[in-house]
C-alpha cells in the first residue's frame, strides 16, 4: 500500500468518524433552545404591552428581533461583535437622552404624575357610601369556613347571612346573601384582631341582597351600597354627582377644570401630564422671577468652572516646573506631599474642608481670629461661600494638572534650555518662551475636559454648601452657590415641587453645552496631534 492510498484511507476514516454525544446533544437542543428564547422574548414583550406601554413594547420588539437576526442568520454575521455595543449605546445613552428631552416638553411634576386616562380612571373610582343603607356585620367561624352576618346598627337580630366562605384574598367575589334565621349566628363573633387579619379578603367581597342591592366593604364594622362621585361623558368631561358641574380636561394646564358662574376656575387634583411645547424653555428666557436666579446660576457655573481650571492649571504647572529642577533637595518628598490631595477620596477631602471652614469651630477661622481678629461667615456670605468652593476645588484639581505637566516637561528637549542659557535668558523667559508654549497645546484638550467636568461637579456643591445661601423671594428655591446641575437636582427632587419637566429642560440645555465643549475638545486634540 503506497503513501497516497494510506493518505486517502486516513482521510476517509477521519471523515466517517461518528459524531460525539456532546455534538449530537448540541445539535438536537439548538433549535428547541432558540424556540424557547423566542417564546420567552415574545412573552416579555407581551407583558410590557399589556401594561399599556405600547411604545416601550414596540422598541423592545425591534431590539430583540434585531438581536435574533444578528445571531441566528448568516446575513448578520458581521454585526455579531458590534451589536452588544450598539445596543448598549441605544439603551443606556440614546434612550435616556431622548426620554429626558421629551420630558422637557411636558409639565411632568409632582402634581402632574399620571396620564390623562389614568387620572380619569382615578376620579371615576371615587365613591361615597349611601349612609342610610349602611349595615353592620359580624364574622362567625365554623371550622375552616366563615359566615358573614349583616344587621342594622342597634339591631341585635341578624337580617342577612352569607353561605360558608373560605375568605381567600384574590379577585372580587360576589356573594348572594339570604335571609337569616334563628341558628344563623351560632357561636361567638370573631373579635376585632381577627377581623383585621381577614381585612384583605373581606375588602374583596361584594354582598348581593335578594333585591340585587350590592353592598361593598366600608370598614372593619360596615358594609353598604356606594354611589360614584363622578360620571363620564362622551366629550371626555366628568360630571360631579353632588352638584352636576362638568369638568373638562385642559391640556394646556394639565387639570380637569370647570368655570363657575362668578368667572373663577375650579381645578381637580391630581393633574395629568400634558405636552406644553417649549413652555419650560420659554420660562427660562421670559419669566422674570425665574430668569433672574437662572441667569445668575448659569453665570456662576461658567465662572466656577473657568476659575477652577485657571487656578488649578497655574498652581499645578508652577509646582511641576519647580519639581522638574533636578538640583532641588527632597524633590521626591515634595512630589509625594503635593500629590496627596489627588490620592485621598474627594468626598473625604470635601467633608474635611467643611469642618475646617466652620465659622465657630473651624481651624481656619481660629487661625484668622488669632492673627487678624476676624471670623468670616464662609457659609452665610454668598461671596465667601463661592470663594470657599473655588479654593476647595482648586485644592482637589491641581495635582491632576501637576502630573500632566510633569510628563509634558519631560518631552521638551534640554537643548532648548541650554541655548536659552547661552543667550542669557532667565527662568521667567524660559517659562514664557519655551515651557508654556510647548505645554499648553497638548494640555488644551485636557483643560477643556476639566472645564466640562467642573461644569457638572455636583458632588462638591452637594457636600460642601448644598447650594446655599439661598436667593430671597424667588418662585423656585435656588441657591447662590448652586451650579446648573445642582439647581436641576433641587428642582427635580428637593424643595421646589419636583418639577421634572423644567429639570429635564435644564438637563437638555446642559447636555448641549457639554456637547459643544466636547466638540471643541476634539478639535483641540486634532490640532495638538498635528
Amino acid at each position: 500500500m503506497n503513501a497516497a492510498t494510506t493518505s486517502m484511507l486516513g482521510q476517509g476514516s477521519y471523515s466517517t468518524l461518528p459524531p460525539t454525544l456532546t455534538g449530537l446533544l448540541a445539535r438536537w437542543l439548538y433549535w428547541p433552545a432558540v424556540a424557547a428564547l423566542v417564546v420567552g422574548a415574545l412573552y416579555f414583550v407581551f407583558v410590557v404591552y399589556t401594561t399599556g406601554q405600547v411604545a416601550w413594547a414596540t422598541g423592545l420588539l425591534v431590539l430583540l428581533a434585531a438581536g435574533f437576526y444578528v445571531y441566528l442568520s448568516r446575513g448578520g454575521f458581521a454585526w455579531r461583535y458590534l451589536f452588544p455595543g450598539l445596543a448598549g449605546m441605544l439603551i443606556f445613552i440614546a434612550f435616556p437622552l431622548v426620554y429626558t428631552a421629551q420630558i422637557g416638553f411636558t409639565n411632568y411634576s409632582s402634581t402632574h404624575l399620571l396620564g390623562e386616562s389614568r387620572v380619569r380612571e382615578y376620579l371615576l373610582e371615587q365613591h361615597d357610601a349611601v349612609e342610610d343603607q349602611v349595615l353592620g356585620y359580624s364574622l362567625h367561624a365554623r371550622g375552616a369556613e366563615y359566615r358573614l352576618v349583616l344587621n342594622a346598627d342597634g339591631d341585635a337580630v341578624p337580617r342577612w347571612v352569607s353561605p360558608p366562605l373560605a375568605l381567600r384574598a384574590g379577585k372580587d367575589l360576589h356573594v348572594d346573601m339570604s335571609a337569616a334565621d334563628a341558628t344563623t349566628a351560632s357561636g361567638t363573633a370573631l373579635p376585632l384582631p381577627e377581623l383585621i387579619r381577614h381585612r384583605d379578603a373581606l375588602a374583596k367581597l361584594v354582598l348581593v341582597l335578594p333585591d340585587k342591592t350590592e353592598l361593598h366593604y366600608l370598614g372593619l364594622r360596615e358594609f353598604g351600597p356606594i354611589k360614584p362621585q363622578w360620571t363620564a361623558n362622551a366629550d371626555d368631561s366628568l360630571t360631579r354627582a353632588a352638584d352636576g358641574i362638568a369638568f373638562k380636561p385642559n391640556r394646556d394646564t394639565g387639570f380637569f377644570e370647570a368655570r363657575k358662574a362668578d368667572g373663577s376656575v375650579e381645578t381637580l387634583q391630581p393633574g395629568f401630564k400634558a405636552f406644553i411645547g417649549v413652555g419650560n424653555y420659554a420660562r427660562m428666557l421670559f419669566d422674570a422671577e425665574f430668569r433672574g436666579p437662572f441667569l445668575s446660576i448659569f453665570t456662576w457655573t461658567v465662572m466656577f468652572s473657568a476659575l477652577t481650571v485657571f487656578f488649578a492649571t497655574a498652581i499645578g504647572m508652577l509646582f511641576a516646573v519647580m519639581l522638574n529642577w533636578e538640583g532641588m533637595k527632597f524633590r521626591a518628598t515634595y512630589r509625594t506631599l503635593l500629590f496627596l490631595p489627588y490620592a485621598v477620596p474627594g468626598f473625604i477631602s470635601i467633608l474635611v474642608f467643611k469642618g475646617l471652614f466652620n465659622q465657630n469651630f473651624g481651624e481656619i477661622n481660629a487661625i484668622l481670629d488669632a492673627l487678624v481678629g476676624v471670623k468670616p461667615a464662609w457659609f452665610a456670605d454668598p461671596f465667601l461661600a463661592k470663594t470657599m468652593l473655588v479654593i476647595v476645588n482648586v485644592w482637589l484639581g491641581y495635582p491632576y494638572v501637576m502630573i500632566l505637566c510633569s510628563g509634558l516637561l519631560k518631552s521638551i528637549p534640554a537643548d532648548l534650555y541650554e541655548a536659552s542659557a547661552l543667550a542669557g535668558a532667565g527662568p521667567a523667559t524660559n517659562f514664557l518662551k519655551i515651557t508654556a508654549p510647548l505645554i499648553i497645546r497638548p494640555l488644551a484638550p485636557l483643560l477643556v475636559s476639566a472645564f466640562a467636568f467642573n461644569f457638572n461637579n455636583f458632588v462638591l456643591i452637594a457636600l460642601l454648601t448644598d447650594g446655599r445661601p439661598d436667593f430671597l423671594s424667588t418662585k423656585l428655591p435656588a441657591g447662590q452657590t448652586d451650579i446648573l446641575v445642582s439647581y436641576t437636582y433641587r428642582i427635580a427632587f428637593r424643595d421646589s415641587g419636583s418639577d421634572f419637566g423644567l429639570a429635564a429642560a435644564i438637563s437638555t440645555l446642559i447636555f448641549f453645552l457639554v456637547a459643544a465643549l466636547s466638540l471643541i475638545n476634539l478639535r483641540l486634540s486634532a490640532k495638538a496631534q498635528r
